[in-house]
This record gives structure tokens, sequence and C-alpha cells, in this order.
């Protein structure tokens, strides 16, 4: 055995020897650059899995082709008030992530982690409107820790355990303890077990992180609820509709949206193609004024009639 060895590496050497001589790569080289050509094809396959696309053209388009599944995508609200319009657009996220895999979304849980002042504020999610909303509620996970530091270690544990397709972390604000440090520490654990975290700002503001798209989400009018003849149903409420701004990607402006969410069919639609998605975001621009929550209400003293002054009495 130990002369077969030895006469088979004599002869792949001397078949590198010919091989030089006559101007051609050697055997193992050639064999060592299809191994790595492989793997590269192998890889790129693995990292166009990796993508969620959200179904719009123009936007699959601003976020290389759809949402990190190895990383960190941040969604914030402005508002304290429109807590539930970036609750929801999130929830869409993981229910269309569950659609994508085509598996059973009972078998698929969903890990959504609090802080303790999110959950004052903005509430807890409700198992039945997660069943009407496209999710799931028996394989649904919901965890308020205490401290701030407590759910940073739970949704580092969770990422890197890798039982979970998605992981939700909702904070308030701009807290201290959460820095870029902490951001880079949570981007690489979802690098490596290749599982997304969804990172939830409530009422929070720009700043630096980790994360690889960031969207500032607000409600929208909803339309009403068309009816099978084709016409739309007077004064009902129809799906949900989120004001969606790109703020983070690779795009030098800011890019507007409006997305309408179809809980039957897991997906978005595009609202209204008379807003342009290239252009910036007017709310996004004025960030320091906030829109009025009645800005967009009937005038109220129109709908009261005449007013009446009456006599001032000392």
């Amino acid at each position: 055995m130990a002369q077969s060895a030895v006469t088979r590496e004599r002869l792949f050497a001397l078949r590198e020897t010919i091989a030089k001589l006559e101007g051609k790569p050697a055997p193992a080289l050639a064999a060592a650059q299809g191994e790595a050509l492989a793997e590269k094809d192998l890889s790129a396959q693995n990292d166009s899995g990796l993508r969620l696309p959200l179904g719009i053209p123009a936007l699959d388009e601003a976020v290389d082709g759809g949402l990190p599944l190895d990383g960190i995508t941040e969604v914030r609200s402005d508002l304290l008030r429109e807590a539930g319009a970036g609750s929801g657009f999130v929830l869409a996220l993981a229910a269309m992530l569950q659609r994508q895999t085509g598996e059973n979304p009972a078998s698929l849980p969903i890990l959504w982690i609090a802080d303790m002042v999110s959950t004052m504020e903005a509430g807890i999610p409700y198992a039945v409107g997660l069943r009407d909303f496209g999710l799931g509620p028996d394989q649904f996970f919901y965890a308020s820790p205490r401290k701030l530091e407590d759910a940073l270690w739970l949704a580092e544990a969770a990422v890197e355990s890798g039982v979970f397709p998605a992981t939700i972390l909702e904070v308030r604000g701009n807290p201290k303890p959460f820095g870029l440090t902490e951001s880079r520490r949570l981007s690489l654990r979802a690098k490596a077990s290749k599982r997304p975290l969804f990172l939830l700002r409530q009422a929070g503001e720009e700043e630096a992180s980790s994360a690889c798209f960031r969207f500032l989400v607000a409600p929208a009018p909803a339309q009403a609820r068309p009816l099978p003849d084709g016409t739309m149903l007077g004064g009902s409420i129809g799906n949900p509709v989120f004001h969606l701004t790109l703020e983070k990607s690779r795009n030098p402006a800011p890019l507007s949206f409006l997305l309408e969410w179809n809980p039957h069919d897991r997906r978005f639609f595009a609202v209204s193609q008379s807003v342009d998605p290239r252009l910036p975001d007017e709310r996004a621009a004025h960030s320091g004024t906030p829109l009025s929550a009645s800005s967009n209400r009937p005038d109220i003293k129109k709908e009261m009639g005449a007013l009446l002054a009456f006599a001032r009495t000392s």
C-alpha cells in the first residue's frame, strides 16, 4: 500500500511537470479552480435565497432584491401614536416570510421581544388580530423583559439559536444601552446563524446602526372594501395601508411608497401610482414638524353649522 501511494504521488507530479512544459494548466490547479468556482456558484445561490422580496418592483430594486434574511432591518415610527403602523408593517414582513418558505405557518414560530417601556405605551399583540392579519397565533411567542439589557440578551440568544425564522425586537426611542456596539453584535449573530432580526423602534429618531435598511412607517388612509361586482362598499374600511419611506439604503435620497397589506394573500400591493416612489418623502424632509393627526379630516366647524355667541356676564 505504501508503494502504491508513493507511485501515485510520483505520477501526479509527472503529470504536472508535463502540463507546465506544454503550457497547459496543471491538473491539480485546474481541479482547485473548478472547486473554487463551484463554491462561488453555491454561495451565490445561497445569497439569493437569503432575501425577502416585497413584491413591489421599484421597492425590491431599491433594497437589492429584497430584505436580508441574515441581517438587521430597522423599522421606526416618528410618533408613539403611530406605533400601530410600525407594528403592523413588521408583522406583515413576518407573515411574508412564512409564505415564502411554503411550509405550514404553525411550524414557523415568530418571537416578539419588547422592553417594558414599549409594552406600557404601545401595548401587546392581540391573538385574534394576529390570525386576521395573516399570522398563526399558535406559534407566536411574546416576551417582555423588565430591563432593556435583558431584552438585548434574549434577542442575541434567539437569533444565535436559529430556532426562530424571524425575531422582532421592539424598543422605544433611542435608549443609551442600545447603541452601535450592541447593534453590531446583533448583526454578527444574525449573519452567522442566517436568521433575520427586525428592529422595531417606536417613536425613535434616525441614528447610526448596523441595520442593512431602515424604514420610516406611518399610517395612511385605507380604501373601502371592494364588492364582487367591482364597486366599493361605502363607509367600509378595507385593508391597512402603510406610508413607507426607505431612509437607509444605497439610494442617495429617501424613497416613498404607499403599500396596502392583503392578509389573505399575505402580500403587499401598491395603492396609488399617482405617488411617484422616486420622490423623497415630504414627511421625512420635514421631520421637525410632524404632520397633524387631523390634517386629513374634514373641517369640523363647517359640519357644526352656525356658531352662537353669548354675551359675557360680569
